[in-house]
């Protein structure tokens, strides 16, 4: 698949006549056509320091500049695709900081928060020690590799050039030292470029004048790119928010800080998939449910501010879902949630759906508790594996036509019932792309129209195929776990990661103690209350493990314990001394560098 221009042309006039040939013949009534429903996940953690308020990690605005970017203007170009978009508030919130930062500096110059920009912006130095050298052109080898530093030459150059000097062993890096200014201004440049979205590169001329510049970067070169990103950046909410407005997309949000709701009300929780594992030192979470509405009050805030009303559905993070989790978003009127097939399967079998199970067409419709009124719906892994992790060594048109026979395949199986069943796809809405070829633009173009087009599917969303009258599978059971294994292991039930429930706990009993004491004062009980729900995030504990990377362990598990030392200094508490000491040092290796996990 080209990168060019008219090759794109070329692949996208071939897509259409395929579809038209694949289709040829096939009518069928809207009332009959198979529900699809695709779920983009978009979330990000806090990167900012604890300490300092400094970003410490720069993926809010490089997935901002690439795939929130990019996925929008899938969805601009193709109005007949519909999908759900769900958006973790500490992400909004984020990308409403970068917006303000970089657009702070542009109006008068004021420093940024994050290091990479300042340093890309001339506000701060480029380092002068070869072990600080080092880091930076590591943290600027910080993508894969074959899909966005190879197909650019000036980029792989400029790398060539330094590896000899990182690498000879006499030099121990000292040749370092002798790269000059304007080799990591261009490299800089250039990682940025790297970053940039395939609709940014085609939409935005600027773009194309960096590269047509290749290298000796200048001021006023460097000034452009970061308007460049700020105009990114800046423009995502509302493009998304206009999508929602004319009925193209379903906007869902998560609760505020991500965290494990069903483990932050009941650490017994994880007995149903996890019975045998190993639990943290303390016994449960200090006033979870307290917690998890906080997470949930704020978390709805924050939608609404961004996006100007309130969402139907909200997906707990992680699909992570217990009983007790469905029933306290029935406190707050919501309509759907989902979760994994793991879960599902469980929870079948639990409910002594034996039968219905096993010939798999339960999983296509949406699940109701007895005594609930939220309605679950259940990823198919396979599909969304396919997308996760098989079709991006496929060709475009292969892989649309390949996921339209599956999911035509589920209409044949399901018969006459089909126009009454939901197939969900369910995947991070940013870190699958990069491993495809030009960011997965070919194949979501091509996606987008099979789909769209298919005489026997309708894309949709949850919300609108409940109110096309897709019907609940009543549930006595539900088996608390995830959209991961069907279980929370990826969060509890390990050394490192009971480890970090421990010191968890042990924050909040110290919050509990400060206020209950009535020291703090309404601004400052705010601001720990913030503080605490940061320290409550998921991934945290998603990169504590043996198996994870090694780097990434280390960034993640230094940030959460910084968070947990912020907590205690806003508390006017000692910081335990255990919190000098790394949670966590990874050291594995993981498929899509542990971003990700395959069900299959």
């Amino acid at each position: 698949m080209s990168g060019s221009g008219r090759a794109g042309i070329i692949e996208r006039s071939l897509s259409d006549a395929l579809i038209d040939i694949c289709f040829e013949g096939i009518a069928v009534t809207h009332a009959d056509k198979l529900k699809v429903v695709l779920c983009w996940h978009m979330h990000q953690p806090h990167y900012r320091d604890g300490k300092d308020g400094q970003y410490r990690l720069p993926w809010v605005y490089l997935h901002a500049i690439k795939d929130y970017t990019d996925m929008a203007a899938h969805l601009e170009a193709m109005p007949e695709a519909r999908v759900v978009v769900n958006f973790a508030p500490v992400l909004l919130e984020q990308l409403d900081d970068y917006a303000r930062q970089t657009g702070g500096w542009l109006e008068d110059g004021q420093p940024m928060q994050d290091a990479m920009l300042n340093m890309l912006a001339g506000v701060a130095a480029f380092p002068a020690c070869p072990d600080e050298r080092a880091r930076l052109l590591q943290d600027c080898q910080r993508a894969h590799h074959p899909t966005m530093i190879a197909p650019y030459a000036e980029f792989q150059g400029l790398l060539d050039v330094c590896q000899p000097l990182l690498h000879h062993a006499a030099m121990a890096g000292q040749g370092l030292m002798f790269l000059s200014e304007q080799f990591f201004i261009d490299l800089l440049v250039w990682y940025h470029l790297a970053w940039m979205g395939v609709s940014v590169h085609q939409s935005d001329p600027r773009v194309g004048i960096l590269m047509d510049k290749a290298r000796g970067f200048e001021p006023a070169d460097r000034r452009m790119l970061l308007q460049i990103i700020h105009d990114a950046v800046a423009g995502i909410i509302p493009r998304y928010r206009a999508l929602y407005e004319r009925g193209q997309i379903e906007l869902s949000t998560t609760p505020y800080g991500h965290p494990i709701v069903p483990l932050l009300l009941d650490f017994d929780s994880m007995a149903d998939a996890q019975p045998d594992a190993p639990r943290p030192h303390h016994p449960a979470y200090p006033g979870g449910k307290e917690r998890a509405r906080w997470h949930m009050d704020r978390g709805l805030q924050v939608f609404d501010h961004y996006f100007g009303h309130r969402p139907r559905g909200i997906w707990l993070s992680e699909g992570a879902v217990s009983t007790a989790a469905v029933h306290l978003l029935d406190d707050y009127d919501i309509q759907w949630t989902a979760s994994g097939q793991e879960v599902w399967h469980d929870s079948c079998l639990r409910s002594g759906l034996n039968e219905v199970r096993s010939c798999n067409r339960a999983l296509y419709r949406p699940a109701q508790l007895e005594d609930s009124n939220c309605k679950l719906f259940f990823r198919d892994d396979g599909l969304s594996d396919l997308i996760g992790f098989q079709y991006k060594d496929w060709h475009a048109d292969d892989a649309a036509r390949d996921f339209c026979q599956h999911a035509e395949n589920i209409a044949n199986f399901l018969g006459d019932q089909a126009g009454q069943r939901v197939v969900t796809v369910i995947l991070d809405g940013e870190n699958a792309w990069e491993y495809y070829p030009k960011n997965a633009h070919y194949f979501l173009t091509a996606f987008y129209r099979a789909l769209s087009h298919h005489p026997r599917v309708e894309m949709t969303t949850f919300s609108d195929a409940l109110a096309q009258g897709a019907e609940p599978l009543p549930l006595s059971r539900l088996s608390a776990g995830s959209w991961v294994y069907g279980s929370f292991s990826t969060w509890i039930g390990e050394k490192d990661k009971n480890l970090g429930w421990d010191l968890l706990v042990e924050a909040r009993q110290a919050f509990d103690r400060v206020l209950a004491s009535g020291r703090l004062g309404p601004v400052q009980k705010q601001a720990v209350e913030a503080q605490l729900a940061i320290c409550e995030g998921s991934d945290w504990f998603w990169w504590f493990g043996d198996y994870n990377p090694a780097e990434s362990v280390r960034d993640f598990e230094l940030l959460y314990r910084q968070h947990l030392e912020k907590l205690y200094e806003l508390l006017g508490e000692p910081v335990p001394p255990r919190l000098a000491q790394p949670v966590s040092h990874g050291g594995g290796h993981m498929e899509n560098s542990g971003t990700m996990r395959r069900n299959l």
